[in-house]
C-alpha cells in the first residue's frame, strides 16, 4: 500500500515538474530577452511617432492595438496556426508555401529584413535545446526562414497547442511592441504596462480570430503601416533598424 502510495506521489510530481518546465520554456521563448532581435524593431511605431500619429500613451495604445487586430490576427498568428499543424503533419509544402506567402507579403525591405533576421536567430537559439528536430532545422535553414514559420517549429518541439501557442506568439509580438513605444514617444515604464494590460485583453480576441481564418486565406492589407514603413527607411534620426 505505501509502496503503490510513493509511485503515486513521484508520477504527480514527474507530470508537475514537466508542465513547469515547459511553461516557464514558453514565458522564455515569450520574453523580449530572447536573442532575436526584436527589439531593434519598431514596426511602424518610431514612423508613426515621427509624422505625429503617436504622441503619448492613449495614442499609443490605440496604435497597437489596431494593429495587432488589422495585422497580427489577421496575417502572423493564422499564419502560425496554420505552420504549426504543418509541422506536426511534417507537410514541407505547406510549410513552404506558408513561408513564401510571408516573404511575398513583406511590404518594405525592412519587414523582410526582420521576419528572415529574426528567424535565422531564432533557429540558432533553438539549436541551443534539447528536443531540437535536427531534420527540420536543416530543412529551414534551406530556406529564408522567416520569423512565424520558426516560431510554429519552436511551439511544435515542445507539443504546444495551437491556442497556447498563438496567445504566447502574441504576448511576445506585444512586449517587443511596448517597449518600442516607450523608447520611441517616450513614455514611462508605468505607462508601456498600462498599454501592455489593454493589449492583454484584447489578445484572446486577436487568438480567436486568428484561429478562425480558413487555412491559406490569411490576408495582409495595411497601406498606411506599409507607407510609414517605407518612410521609415529613410527617415533622418532613427533609434530603430531599417
Amino acid at each position: 500500500m505505501q509502496a503503490t502510495h510513493t509511485t503515486g506521489i513521484h508520477t504527480r510530481m514527474t507530470t508537475d515538474m514537466a508542465t513547469a518546465t515547459r511553461l516557464l520554456w514558453l514565458m522564455q521563448l515569450a520574453s523580449p530577452a530572447l536573442p532575436v532581435g526584436g527589439f531593434s524593431y519598431s514596426e511602424g511605431m518610431e514612423a508613426a511617432v515621427e509624422h505625429g500619429l503617436v504622441s503619448d500613451e492613449t495614442s499609443a495604445q490605440a496604435w497597437l492595438i489596431d494593429q495587432l487586430h488589422l495585422v497580427q490576427a489577421r496575417s502572423e498568428l493564422p499564419v502560425v496556426a496554420q505552420a504549426m499543424t504543418a509541422w506536426r503533419t511534417q507537410d514541407q509544402a505547406g510549410l513552404q508555401q506558408l513561408n513564401d506567402w510571408v516573404l511575398q507579403t513583406r511590404e518594405t525591405f525592412e519587414m523582410r529584413l526582420q521576419t528572415e533576421q529574426m528567424g535565422r536567430s531564432l533557429l540558432i537559439w533553438l539549436r541551443n535545446h534539447q528536443n531540437t528536430d535536427e531534420a527540420a532545422m536543416q530543412w529551414c535553414e534551406q530556406l529564408p526562414p522567416t520569423w512565424p514559420l520558426v516560431f510554429a517549429l519552436a511551439l511544435h518541439t515542445q507539443s504546444v497547442e495551437t491556442e497556447q501557442g498563438l496567445l504566447v506568439c502574441a504576448f511576445a509580438w506585444a512586449e517587443n511592441m511596448v517597449q518600442a513605444a516607450i523608447k520611441s514617444v517616450p513614455l514611462g515604464q508605468l505607462s508601456g504596462q498600462r498599454i501592455l494590460a489593454a493589449l492583454s485583453t484584447e489578445i484572446p480576441l486577436a487568438v480567436a480570430h486568428a484561429l478562425s481564418v480558413p487555412d491559406n486565406q490569411q490576408q495582409s492589407f495595411n497601406p498606411r503601416l506599409a507607407i510609414l514603413s517605407a518612410r521609415h527607411e529613410t527617415q533622418y534620426s532613427r533609434l530603430f533598424r531599417s
